[in-house]
């Protein structure tokens, strides 16, 4: 292994590191560190190895955030939902319009949305990627956004519609 870049995304936390073992030790082999000099890296180079532990998390969240397509953020008076298409990225957001009103759940969610449409607005935009696309989604989930699906997506696109 030679010389290593400054992160580009955030090491993997213990659990994380865990989960991914077994591709862990792929990596250190494909790059030539065999068991008995990752066990000597760790005690006498810990630099050295935290670096390595570093480009393998780096590695492992572009893979996770190359296949993230949607994504959310819910609050008590808002929802968004984002498409992460290859060149830009839309938004729904679904908005409570009165403070009684709660977006942040699913099942809120659902009842707003069969209930009281009369207390909620939505909005749609579309906005191109301000830096690379698995860059952007890194920095939405380190702000608080979390996986979504497309049936969450398809339902908000087509209360939109109608």
């Amino acid at each position: 292994m030679s010389t290593f870049a400054a992160m580009k995304y955030r090491i993997l936390n213990k659990e994380e590191m865990e989960i991914f073992d077994e591709d862990f030790k792929y990596f250190l082999i494909a790059n030539g560190v065999s068991n008995e000099e990752w066990i000597e890296m760790n005690k006498s180079d810990q630099d050295r190895a935290i670096q390595v532990v570093e480009l393998f998390s780096d590695t492992v969240l572009q893979k996770v955030y190359e296949k993230v397509k949607f994504i959310e953020h819910r609050g008590k008076s808002a929802c968004m939902v984002f498409k992460l298409n290859a060149e830009n990225v839309e938004m729904i957001s679904l908005n409570s319009t009165v403070n009684v009103l709660d977006l942040s759940t699913p099942k809120t969610i659902h009842d707003a949305l069969l209930n009281h449409t009369a207390e909620l607005s939505t909005f749609r935009s579309e906005k191109k990627y301000g830096k690379v696309r698995e860059e952007e989604i890194h920095d939405m989930l380190t702000q608080g956004c979390v996986n979504s699906s497309e049936a969450f997506w398809i339902l908000l696109d087509k209360v939109l519609s109608d």
